[in-house]
């Protein structure tokens, strides 16, 4: 087993550009063209400046702000909001949605816009309402590791903040350098760390929120224990601004991990990441197990931004974490290590001998979603009982395979909590339109398959617009119909990023 020496890094995830396809541009409605009105727009920004304490800068009508504010990551839907909006408080917010009640025009709420499911896309004529001006770190409550935030705080912002108080937030992934927290409250957010934290949803103790009718609601207030009835901050959190908008959140804080180890393995067959992962889960408290096959580390290896793990190239590979502050731990791990290695699970491995080597090993897992978009992949982000894992990607290759066998599958993901990404590379002979079409045609076989085994068609990407025809094949027809009641009695008059999660 050896360690890893630096590398060049590529451009973070959060730098990259990420274009529009002008392809897929949905028709507006009739209710959406009538609220795109100049009249009503102007009447709308007149009001807020006049009564509410709005200054011009907080409000933007131009060409560029509205392609850049009404985005997000994804490539399906072309923007084509009427105003944005930067409040700079809660009240500030309630006055944009009382109005958008009034006048009624949509808001579709927007953080770091980085999703991809096209949740923050305002491609209707939709007022974007903005949290970027809301990004103060309020008060934080040392006896309860617990801090207030608004909800325009970037996540690394807060990562950073815990770690000068010398704890620790532990939702991370790529796009940490320009989502906000009141975004990865909507979705729900993952990442890399979840088979020892959890989802966002796990790290939020209270909410500040403003409904869809306009009315401000405390929700739990920060307490560990509220046995009061219904616990409406769990309805926001992952509702993806259908119900209303956040605007501050009590967070908890973690201690910092201790002594964080890597280690990466490679493998002949998928059955043995499963075997691996259940082996060190047996002796050792993972912080993380992510996992990416030989299509990945090819694309991976071919830019010159990361160095090859071993000298032989396997089929499979497996990225763990843990933390080693005590010698019986790594006595457990080297042990566990050698004894796969002999039952033939593990072909080769690499462990970090420091922080150094151990952010060199992560970067084989991080770099791959930037390293393949220049094939412009079709990308599902589906999970399953982490049980069923082998047989359900085994079915999906079959069904892609069979269907496309000239498409190029490249797998990764988050193999400790059952979520994968599918990513189905585009041929050069192809045209995006072409290739995406295809793609879209196999989705209900890939979708049924999913349904199968029980799983998500979005394990920690949200709904949006792109897995809206889907939703079926999670939710059941009652569940949907709970769901739509819900947003009934938050946001009546249906203005909260309509068209998102299920149509109304």
């Amino acid at each position: 087993m050896t360690a890893s020496n630096s590398v060049t890094s590529p451009t973070p995830a959060h730098q990259q550009s990420h274009g529009v396809d002008q392809s897929q541009i949905n028709e507006p409605s009739l209710a959406a063209q009538s609220a795109t009105n100049p009249a009503t727009v102007a009447a709308l920004i007149a009001n807020l400046t006049a009564n509410h304490g709005f200054e011009t800068s907080q409000i933007k009508t131009d060409a560029e702000s509205l392609a850049h504010w009404g985005k997000d990551w994804t490539k399906h839907f072309a923007p084509a909001p009427s105003v944005i909006v930067f409040p700079k408080s809660t009240e500030q917010v309630q006055s944009v949605v009382k109005l958008a009640n009034e006048y009624g025009i949509v808001i579709t709420p927007s953080g770091g816009r980085t999703g991809l499911s096209a949740g923050a896309v305002a491609s209707h004529g939709e007022i974007v309402l903005s949290l970027d001006k809301m990004n103060k770190i309020g008060e934080f409550f040392p006896a309860d590791r617990m801090v207030e935030i608004e909800a325009g705080v970037i996540t690394e912002q807060l990562q950073q903040f815990a770690e000068d108080k010398g704890l620790y937030y532990p939702v991370d992934f790529a796009s940490a350098g320009s989502s906000q927290i009141g975004g990865n409250i909507g979705t729900n957010a993952g990442g890399i760390k979840v088979i020892r934290y959890g989802m966002t949803r796990n790290w939020v103790l209270g909410l500040t929120v403003v409904t869809g009718k306009g009315d401000i609601l405390q929700l739990n207030r920060g307490m560990i224990k509220n046995a009061t009835g219904y616990d409406l901050r769990h309805l926001f959190i992952g509702a993806e601004g259908t119900l209303g908008i956040v605007t501050k959140a009590q967070i908890k804080l973690e201690r910092a991990p201790q002594d964080l180890t890597v280690m990466v393995f490679g493998m002949d067959k998928f059955e043995h990441v499963m075997h691996v992962l259940s082996a060190f889960q047996s002796q050792i408290d993972l912080t993380a197990f992510e996992f990416f096959d030989d299509v990945a580390i090819e694309k991976l290896m071919a830019t010159g931004h990361v160095q090859e793990p071993f000298e032989a190239r396997t089929k499979y590979y497996a990225l763990l974490e843990f933390e080693a502050p005590y010698e019986p731990i790594m006595d457990k791990a080297m042990a566990m290590f050698e004894q796969c290695m002999e039952t033939g699970w593990i072909v080769d491995g690499v462990m970090s001998q420091n922080l150094s080597q151990a952010a060199e090993l992560w970067k084989l897992r991080e770099y791959i979603s930037e390293t393949i978009s220049v094939f412009t992949p079709y990308k599902n982000d589906v999970s399953v009982l982490i049980s069923y894992v082998p047989e359900f990607i085994r079915d999906i290759e079959s069904v892609v395979n069979s269907n496309y066998p000239d498409f190029e599958i490249c797998w990764f993901g988050h193999i400790g909590d059952g979520n994968l990404h599918l990513n189905i590379l585009k041929p050069e002979n192809l045209s995006k339109d072409e290739f995406f079409e295809k793609c879209q045609s196999v989705n209900d076989l890939v979708f049924a398959t999913v349904q199968k085994y029980g799983g998500s068609v979005s394990a920690e990407h949200g709904v949006g617009m792109t897995k809206k025809p889907y939703l079926n094949y999670t939710r059941s027809e009652s569940e949907i119909e709970y769901l739509k009641a819900l947003k009934q009695v938050f946001d009546p008059n249906a203005i909260m990023n309509r068209g998102k999660i299920f149509d109304v």
